[in-house]
């Protein structure tokens, strides 16, 4: 079990402010992720985990689900960096049909993706990530952020480059 700090199941209150945004995927055009208020229970994660990769060994204590896409693929704050706050965590991505990777190697990063008009799924799953900036997110991301706004591509080059093998690791969890 990786230890965090005692705030591990408290919802951020940048993660509690996207929740107040409605992300319109109008025609494949927008931004598809449906935030939630609060974190799916440990119960929930762990059934979730289980299910995704077919190892019932496993517990979902390593995550913390906070979204979904249209297709029920989950986001979710990845416990990896041991010691440091939820915030500090990167934000994954596991989809409906097995896709995964790493979106944003902290909250606070994820929120300026949001800003650009970039959702978890389409981090995943879209080679080109065309920046379609949403003035709100931006707001929130100004106001919640602690990092500085960056261009999403270095945003998630970042991310991924300091997790290389994160799909592989789940494969290994598998099966």
């Amino acid at each position: 079990m990786i230890e965090t700090t005692g705030d591990d199941r408290r919802f951020p209150p940048a993660l509690a402010a996207v929740a107040q945004v409605e992300f319109d995927y109008d025609d494949g055009e927008g931004v598809d992720f449906e935030p939630y208020d609060a974190f799916d229970s440990a119960e929930e994660t762990t059934d979730w985990i289980r299910n995704w990769t077919g190892n019932h060994e496993l517990d979902g204590d390593a995550y913390r689900v906070f979204g979904q896409d249209g297709t029920g693929g989950l986001v979710a704050l990845w416990r990896v960096r041991p010691g440091r706050p939820l915030a500090d965590q990167p934000v994954v991505f596991l989809g409906s049909e097995g896709e995964r990777g790493v979106v944003a190697g902290n909250l606070s990063d994820f929120l300026w993706l949001l800003a650009d008009g970039l959702g978890p799924m389409e981090v995943v799953e879209y080679e080109q990530r065309e920046a379609r900036p949403t003035p709100a997110l931006a707001e929130l991301a100004e106001r919640h952020a602690t990092t500085a706004r960056r261009p999403a591509r270095d945003i998630i080059t970042e991310a991924q480059a300091e997790f290389p093998s994160f799909s592989e690791d789940l494969d290994r969890l598998c099966r």
